[in-house]
């Protein structure tokens, strides 16, 4: 035996007594301890995504020219070069100057590649330019600029912190992260097991799996691994009469729960918990369909990272996992597109003449060009729709969302494509029924008669979980008897994101009804659940008996774990402060309110939560001088000016207040309550000025309320369009309410 082999083979049998003797977790040993049994995997692996996720900035990682090359743009001049074995770009800094800035890491590879700055604190930023590493022919070989547009004050300028890479990127793009944040000093000591995405990030630490195949009839089931990435089916069958294979038998897997913390659009609660051994929801909170992030018919709008569309699919139904279509190791697909479909649907049944009737080896004529469409991120990033959705023009003709037959045949309106589907498919049971984007887009406009809608979808068990979840999410502006029925029989199904979504959807009930719904899951078995009810509890500690603060408590401690670990963020600092505020620590709370502005000046809710804090306390001069404050550091921000107009409304100096509210609503034109408030402020100056407001208060949200607003302010003035006014109000509210209305 070689003596490098002796070494390994004692290390081996030390690490294999610990392991007998002492329950310990096990270690993370590196991928090259994978190599010698595992050489396809690892060959696959190389020059992958995964592989080329980060790495040092070096000749074998950098692919942009930085042979002292400019990008002018903007009137901004940006110049990469070189200093030896160093890559420098010289960059507009967050004093607005230009500033040489050393490159430390890459970030993937293709088909851009971006690039880290790391600075003495321990924060490592992501430059805003990027290298097209598409082919010259492609239009690529170039530097561009991601974020031409932002300026300082913007989130994701690239020296805040919505371009740091210790809190918005590690997690995912290397091995066994630790964010090692520390808020004393505000600095970052973060560290990892490898700087990329390696097998260990999929499979977990490994030193257990090496004892387990050095060990001669070793019998753990899963080789020393604590989680199963095998595929869900093992195996599809035919049944005669159909036209998909259905799986033989569904088994228990992590596959998704693996992919998912990365390949998701989600929070990250901790870095303690394991997703895996417990459930995803201990460590992460999945976003759910929402308005910022996906049409209201679950098609992606932002870069939502697969999973939050693939949760409504039938694939994922039906037992699909990831592997089923890629190779884990390359990233790739597995096989060629049409082979991949055609390993469940018949290819009999799917020709291009039956199916797609487009030209037989075209893209056009392809499974994913129809049910897969594409949208381009960061200005060259193609990237697939896993909703794996049937075309619904029809949908689209209804409220505007877009589908793949215009986007192709862009020439032709939803009206043609309607009819070209009906004739294709005279028998299909999806063009024009039911759907829930309907009720989603109603949802949205403020359309009251959603609430019901909502209420069927969130309970319908043939719709996806997460778009259920979504529905009960959605029920907070519409209270009823059905939302209350469709909450609390949300509030006690199985899977934990719906019950965060009827969490969400119980927000307008008074609080002693709400504590009697929502309360059992401050005990709930999942981390998210209980920490989520915490929170959305605690504002009403005051109105809270000893019985039910003891109860609130032990999930309230670990909401605060949460913000802690997120205490790098403006965000986290805030909702600590929060809870100080709710309990009467006014001191405790001022404190963390300025702490949150003093790490993320330009994060706006701060000094709103701040200046109210000071309002609370009868102190209108300093509320005032907080949100100057926050407009100078933050001019962009929309919610501050009109925190400011109330502030002077209040104080009955309407000529400041109003040129706030009226700045409120230049910055952020469809917020109704904007609109709403300026109208009142208005009514003494300019009755004419008023009304506009209130009638585009009502234009743009929709609210019953503001409407009924409205048509007492005609009343009240006597507008020869008052019984107009009346007229539209009562096609939305009671009679009784109209009737209140007009004795008046």
């Amino acid at each position: 035996m070689k003596f490098n082999q002796l070494v390994v083979f004692i290390c081996l049998v030390i690490i294999f007594v610990i392991h007998q003797t002492h329950s310990v977790a096990a270690d993370y040993v590196g991928v090259e301890q994978c190599v010698d049994c595992h050489q396809q995997q690892y060959s696959d692996w190389q020059a992958s995504h995964h592989d080329m996720s980060m790495r040092h900035a070096s000749e074998d990682s950098v692919l942009g020219d930085f042979d002292n090359q400019t990008l002018q743009e903007n009137n901004q001049s940006h110049r990469f070069y070189r200093k030896s074995t160093q890559y420098w770009v010289n960059t507009k800094g967050p004093d607005g100057k230009s500033h040489d800035y050393e490159i430390s890491y890459t970030f993937g590879y293709e088909p851009l590649q971006q690039y880290m700055v790391k600075f003495p604190d321990g924060r490592v930023q992501l430059i805003p330019l990027a290298w097209d590493s598409r082919d010259k022919s492609q239009g690529g070989q170039r530097w561009f600029n991601l974020y031409p547009d932002m300026d300082v004050h913007d989130e994701f300028f690239w020296t805040n912190n919505g371009q740091n890479w210790n809190y918005m990127c590690a997690d995912c793009h290397s091995t066994n992260i630790d964010k090692n944040y520390d808020s004393k000093t505000n600095t970052y000591n973060t560290t990892w097991s490898e700087i990329n995405v390696g097998c260990e990030a999929c499979h977990g630490p490994a030193s257990d799996h090496i004892i387990w195949a050095q060990t001669p009839n070793n019998t753990n089931p899963l080789n020393g691994f604590d989680r199963n990435l095998k595929p869900k089916v093992g195996s599809w069958e035919f049944t005669k009469g159909q036209k998909i294979l259905q799986p033989k038998q569904l088994t228990d897997s992590d596959q998704l729960d693996t992919c998912a913390q990365c390949h998701s659009r989600r929070a990250q609660l901790n870095n303690s918990h394991d997703p895996i051994k417990g459930d995803f929801f201990d460590k992460y909170n999945l976003n759910a369909i929402t308005p910022s992030l996906y049409y209201p018919d679950g098609q992606i709008y932002e870069e939502v990272f697969v999973m939050g569309s693939f949760k409504q699919s039938k694939m994922h139904a039906a037992g699909v996992v990831c592997s089923d279509c890629h190779n884990p190791h390359s990233t790739k697909l597995k096989a060629p597109i049409e082979s991949i479909c055609f390993q469940c649907h018949l290819p009999s049944e799917y020709t291009s003449a039956k199916h797609s009737q487009h030209q037989d080896g075209t893209e056009a004529a392809q499974c994913v060009t129809c049910h897969m469409p594409k949208t381009t991120y960061m200005e060259v990033d193609p990237r697939a729709d896993h909703s794996f959705q049937i075309p619904r023009p029809d949908i689209s003709k209804k409220i505007g969302t877009p589908n793949v037959c215009t986007s192709c045949h862009n020439e032709k309106s939803n009206l043609w494509a309607v009819n070209a589907l009906e004739k294709q498919f005279p028998d299909s049971s999806y063009q024009n029924s039911d759907s829930f984007s309907l009720a989603f887009a109603q949802a949205s406009a403020g359309v009251q008669t959603s609430g019901d809608k909502l209420s069927y979808i969130a309970q319908n068990h043939l719709e996806s979980n997460i778009i259920r979840a979504s529905a009960l999410s959605r029920m907070d502006r519409f209270p009823s008897q059905n939302t209350m029925v469709a909450v609390m029989r949300g509030i006690k199904h199985k899977d934990p994101q719906i019950r965060l979504g009827a969490l969400t959807g119980s927000a307008p009930y008074p609080f002693n009804d709400r504590w009697q719904i929502v309360s059992p899951l401050l005990s709930d078995t999942v981390y998210a659940v209980r920490t989520e009810t915490a929170s959305t509890l605690v504002s009403e500690w005051q109105n809270m008996n000893d019985d039910q603060r003891a109860l609130l408590t032990p999930a309230l401690n670990e909401y605060i774990e949460i913000q802690q670990f997120n205490s790098d963020r403006g965000f986290g600092l805030m909702n600590l402060g929060n809870i100080h505020n709710a309990k009467g620590n006014i001191k405790q709370a001022e404190k963390l309110y300025l702490k949150a502005i003093e790490i993320e000046p330009i994060f706006a809710t701060s000094y709103a939560n701040l200046a109210d804090l000071y309002r609370q306390l009868g102190d209108d001069e300093k509320s005032l001088a907080t949100l100057k404050k926050g407009i100078a550091n933050q001019p962009k921000a929309a919610l501050l000016r009109y925190s400011a107009g109330l502030n002077l409304y209040r104080q009955q100096q309407l000529t400041g207040a109003i040129d706030y509210l009226e700045q409120a609503t230049e910055i952020e034109a469809t917020n109704p309550q904007y609109w709403y408030v300026l109208g009142l402020a208005q009514e003494k100056v300019s009755v004419t000025k008023a009304m506009k407001s209130l009638t585009k208060a009502y234009e743009v949200g929709g609210n019953p309320q503001h409407l009924y607003a409205l048509c007492e302010f005609k009343i009240r003035h006597r507008d020869p369009t008052t019984q107009a006014c009346i007229n539209q109000l009562a096609k939305i509210v009671p009679p009784q309410v109209v009737q209140q209305l007009i004795g008046k």
